[in-house]
């Protein structure tokens, strides 16, 4: 049998924070959360502090973060990074573990900055920065497996279709596209207005009752990324301000097949493959300031507006039964052997805006004999995200609703430290994420350390840093109306490592 459905997922979505099926409303409020979440930019110095960077000067990634720190370049300057990062993701599944890895180069930050000087008082002049800076990384790759002695994924079918006829399969009706929609061509789920005797038109059964092996890989990538054109200015050398226009691109893409596997039963097994591409554009800008009340201070803080997205995505999904020449309807009428349903060809397309929160951050810079402390806080909600229809009409009421009870405002702290001497740069630093869930239960831990070295001399400049960063949560391959299914509980490190080369003029 073949049926062309169109679908918004199963689709468990590989979050950098390692922070998995929350909701109901599953991948559109994951990735709420996924394209919120902004990592440290910028280069490879501000790297080796923890990503702390609000209230210091004189770096590119000041750009992006807080405009106010281009006012304290005294020259022009053009810069370029180069990193490896590697993610490894173990799971336990009813006490079977795995382990995945996955390396990916990239560029993530290229910038030209050129000063303008002034006066010798008063205000002395600015800088002109326009920027590269990667915000986040989506490449990662998970997979887990055990046999679930409690569901099945079919009962997740069962409790999304309950309380409507099946007219909700038919062609735009709400579960004409979803994975609940594949599974009923494949006969997994059916009402009971066929048994015999019959029952509720409006309740489902399955004609499966064997233990489930489970498995699931997930292949992700993509990043987000943001051109950022800042300028900064200088007044006195005791205040400086400045502002910045921000232009996001956003690229994800997710491949996942999850499987079930029957013993002694009228179901030999079953797979969903679902792919899903998402890309848009969106648009924020940043305003901060940062004051010199004595030499050895300096006090900072930005704000970056919501930043708005213009997203398109196309959805795929194809699922697949074999059956042991099962005789469904007990006459001889149908006899399910090899089944197939899909979407469309060519995919399921898709065009909404979405509206991430926007931050706050403060932050401050003790200055030393040979080197400086710095800190910063950042503030942000990501229950502040909002969905808008595109041309398609879709409400987003829904998802919209559950981000706004499934998440919270959460504060990241970050601490970096330099060291000088001679032309070298000795760097350290440390970063704590906040938990963005409401949910008590949901364990959260996502916390980095950083190290790196520079050099600096006249007219060139070159830092390394090493990043290493470390979560803990669960991942829930599919969630009941009333609660979560058996959680695969998941331990990630991410490493990275990092080089900046930079020539000032």
């Amino acid at each position: 049998m073949k049926r062309f459905i169109g679908v918004l997922t199963h689709l468990p979505v590989l979050l950098l924070c390692m922070d998995f099926n929350i909701a109901q409303s599953q991948n559109f409020v994951q990735n709420a959360l996924l394209f919120s979440s902004t990592l440290p930019g910028g280069s490879a110095r501000i790297q080796g502090l923890g990503g702390a960077q609000i209230a210091l000067g004189g770096d590119f990634s000041l750009a992006y973060s807080n405009p106010a720190g281009l006012g304290m370049y005294n020259r022009s300057e053009f810069a370029i990074s180069a990193a490896v990062n590697t993610n490894q993701l173990g799971t336990t599944y009813f006490n079977n573990a795995d382990n995945q890895s996955l390396s990916k180069f990239n560029i993530p930050s290229l910038s030209l900055v050129l000063h303008t000087p002034k006066n010798t008082s008063g205000f002395i002049g600015g800088t002109f920065g326009i920027s590269l800076t990667r915000t986040n990384d989506f490449n990662g790759s998970m997979q887990y497996g055990g046999e679930n002695p409690n569901t099945s994924i079919i009962d997740y079918f069962i409790d999304q279709a309950n309380g409507r006829t099946t007219s909700q399969f038919d062609e735009g009706q709400s579960n004409f596209n979803t994975p609940t929609g594949l599974a009923y061509y494949n006969y997994l789920i059916g009402p009971k207005n066929i048994l015999d005797p019959p029952g509720p038109n409006n309740q489902y059964f399955t004609d499966v009752a064997g233990i489930a092996l489970q498995r699931e890989s997930i292949t992700t990538k993509g990043a987000t990324n943001q051109w950022s054109i800042s300028y900064g200015g200088n007044y006195n050398d005791k205040i400086f301000f400045g502002a910045g226009v921000g232009i996001a691109t956003l690229r994800y893409e997710s491949s996942t097949t999850y499987s079930e596997v029957f013993e002694q039963d009228v179901l030999f097994d079953l797979k969903l493959d679902e792919g899903v591409s998402i890309e848009g554009t969106g648009f924020n800008a940043t305003l901060g300031v940062t004051l010199r009340p004595a030499n050895a201070l300096q006090l900072g803080a930005s704000l970056t507006t919501p930043t708005y997205y213009q997203l398109t995505s196309v959805y795929n999904a194809e699922m697949y039964t074999r059956w042991d020449s099962f005789d469904y309807y007990a006459d001889g009428s149908v006899i399910l052997t090899n089944e197939f349903a899909t979407t469309d060809e060519g995919g399921v397309f898709t065009d909404y805006s979405l509206t991430t929160p926007l931050k706050f951050s403060t932050g401050a810079a003790f200055f030393l004999k040979n080197g400086f402390i710095t800190a910063d806080v950042e503030f942000t909600s990501p229950a502040k995200a909002k969905y808008g229809s595109g041309s398609g009409g879709f409400s987003f009421s829904d998802e919209n609703a559950v981000i706004e009870t499934a998440y919270q405002s959460v504060v990241n702290f970050r601490l970096g430290g330099e060291y000088r001497y001679k032309i070298f740069r000795f760097r350290a630093g440390y970063g704590l994420l906040g938990n963005p869930y409401q949910n008590e239960n949901i364990t959260h831990s996502n916390k980095y350390w950083s190290t790196g070295i520079g050099l600096r001399k006249k007219g060139f400049f070159a830092d390394a840093a090493f990043v290493s960063r470390t979560a803990e949560s669960f991942y829930f391959p599919y969630i009941f109306s009333n609660g979560y299914a058996d959680p695969v509980t998941v331990k990630a490190k991410f490493n990275t490592i990092m080089i900046t080369a930079g020539f000032s003029f």
